[in-house]
Formats: C-alpha cells, structure tokens, sequence
C-alpha cells in the first residue's frame, strides 16, 4: 500500500513519575511525542507505510527522537536537520479530581524557525496516498502555517487525500487567527477530526443541547456539527470524538463519522485511564488505517475509537497496541482477561 505522510513537531516528553507534581518530584521519565508522530507510530504498528515530517535540530536530542520514531517503523528519511532546539513539553499526570497539567517549552524549536522551502512536497508525496496534519502545526508560526498550506495544496495537485485534526491550543494562538488560517487549509480537507471544542473556537461551530464539563452530550448537535463543517469546507468526511469525563482517571469515551451520507455513532467505553496524551491521536490514526483498508464506515468508525481506547491504557504518547487488538476490543472483547 502507498504511505502515509504526517508532518509535524515532535517533542521530548518530560514526566514525573509515580502520580507525582512537579513541584515534588526530584527526576523525570524522558519520552518523545506529538500530534502527527504520533499518528505516524500508530499507522506503522498497524503495519502501514507511515513516514513523519518535521525539522529536528543536528544533535543527540534531535538523533534521540529519529531514533525514537524509527523504533517503530516510521520512515525518516525526509527529516530536515538543523536549527536551535528541539521542543519540550512538561506533562503532569492527574488523578481523581486533581486534571493533568501539561507546560510547553517550545519557542525557538527547530520546526517552528523552519522555511517553507526546506520541504519539497511534490519529492515528498511521490508514492503517497494520504498526508495528516493538524491545527498544532500551523500554530506554531507564521512560516508553519505557509508550509502546511504549500503542502496542502501540493497533496490536492498530486490527488493526495488529506485529514486534519483541528485540536485547537490556545496557548498558541488566538480563536480569530486559528479561523483565518485554518479556514484557508481546511478547503483541502478530506476528512476532518475534531471535538466539540474545537469546532466552536476555531469556527463558531456549536454543538446544541452540548455542556462537555457537566457530561451532558447531544448526537443531534454532534450532527450539526459536523454536517457544518462538511458543508462549509466540503470536507469528504467529518468524525467527531465524544469524551466525558467523570474524573482525571475515568471517562466515557466514543465517536461519531459522517461520511456525507448517513451518520454513524461508535459504542460507549468507560475508560479507566493510565494515559490520556495522545487519546485523539490513536483515534486518527485508526480512521485513517480504517479508511485506507476500505472498511465501511461503521466499521472504521468502531475500529478507531477501539485504537483510541486501548490507547488511553498505554503509557506516553504512543499507542502501542495491534491490529489484532484493536479488532478484538471492537468486536466486543473488552473484559481485560489475561491472554495466554
């Protein structure tokens, strides 16, 4: 099968151990990670030709997190070198009522001093089928932005099909310039992933009868939603993840697809969390994998918040978990029992 690009920072993940803040813990646990990378190990522990994107800094740390991706089967090979710094993000686990807490220390990071140019989308998409992007890459900077819209545009000349998972970060950027922007890339847009936040911060998009923080979710708003965003932008396909969360440690979690047609809701799983970093990741890359093996679209849609719900049971950034895995739980077989 033809690969699968995802372009995109990776991160060095800086963790206390054991539940511990950080204002009390003397080490931390040392991972890498980020939106597209994660995607990409996803795809590539399915078995899929998956290849990563980004600009690292020329030394160990920026060879430590190459390293980290190839571990998995990622493709490299197209990473550009150089600049200052490769960036860190803080992540503190919560428990109970206590919320985790994540701390960025990005600025200056080789990926967002990049130039445009440095990327040769047409040399990179040669034998491509897919590209996956989201809405943290163009935040990052204005010359960002620029490279994922000549990639965008590249994948649309090439007959390159293209997602984007909207994942809005405030810290980043302003709800008027994630707009503007992202309503100039999102025309390129196949299939569209997005929660109910982020369709109302980056668009105005509201989902009706809808109060995440009180757990109270509606499927006719979550229709709204994404039947706007398809109308909107023409996007193929919108998919919507629908999390609840009832504590730091438990949530409902599921999923809803429009596919321009009909509408399909997942199952319910309550999730008893290890993890939660890189939830929406595991769900997009299970959409896409779904997608590219020509499952229908109730089946994709249950195999990817499958992919995401064992995630939430994996510690770090990387859903390390198997096809096989993941069309065991959404078939129905989620007791737990050891496997011998």
């Amino acid at each position: 099968m033809a690969k699968i690009v995802c372009f995109g920072e990776i991160m060095l993940r800086l963790s206390p151990p054991n539940y511990q803040r950080f204002v009390q813990c003397d080490s931390f646990d040392a991972l890498y990670g980020g939106g597209e990378a994660n995607v990409s190990v996803s795809l590539a522990n399915f078995g899929l030709d998956a290849a990563f994107v980004t600009k690292v800094p020329s030394h160990e740390i920026g060879q430590a997190a190459v390293n980290e991706l190839r571990r998995y089967g990622v493709d490299t090979s197209m990473i550009v070198r150089g600049g200052e710094r490769l960036g860190i993000y803080y992540c503190e686990k919560g428990a109970s009522q206590r919320p985790s807490k994540v701390i960025y220390d990005r600025k200056y990071a080789s990926i967002a001093a990049a130039d445009p140019s440095e990327f040769d989308w047409e040399k990179i998409f040669a034998g491509c089928a897919w590209f996956h992007f989201t809405g943290i890459t163009p935040a990052l900077s204005d010359n960002c932005a620029m490279a994922c819209l000549d990639a965008v545009k590249a994948a649309k000349k090439l007959g390159v099909k293209v997602s984007c998972d909207l994942n809005f970060r405030k810290n980043l950027w302003s709800t008027e310039k994630a707009g503007k922007v992202m309503g100039e890339l999102m025309k390129y847009v196949d299939l569209c992933i997005a929660n109910e936040e982020d369709a109302d911060k980056v668009f105005g998009i509201k989902a009706p009868n809808t109060d995440v923080s009180g757990g109270k979710l509606s499927h006719e708003g979550y229709k709204f939603v994404a039947a706007e965003l398809s109308k909107r932008f023409g996007c193929e396909k919108v998919a919507i993840t629908l999390r609840s969360s009832k504590s730091a440690n438990d949530n409902n979690w599921a999923g809803m697809l429009y596919d321009g047609k009909d509408y399909y809701f997942s199952k319910d799983y309550d999730v008893h969390i290890v993890d939660r970093v890189g939830g929406g990741d595991s769900f997009g890359g299970g959409l896409i994998y779904s997608i590219l093996t020509g499952m229908s679209s109730a089946d994709a849609l249950e195999f990817a918040v499958a992919a995401s719900c064992l995630k939430h049971a994996v510690e770090g950034d990387f859903n390390h978990v198997s096809v096989a895995e993941v069309k065991a739980l959404a078939g129905g077989d989620g007791s737990g029992r050891v496997q011998r």
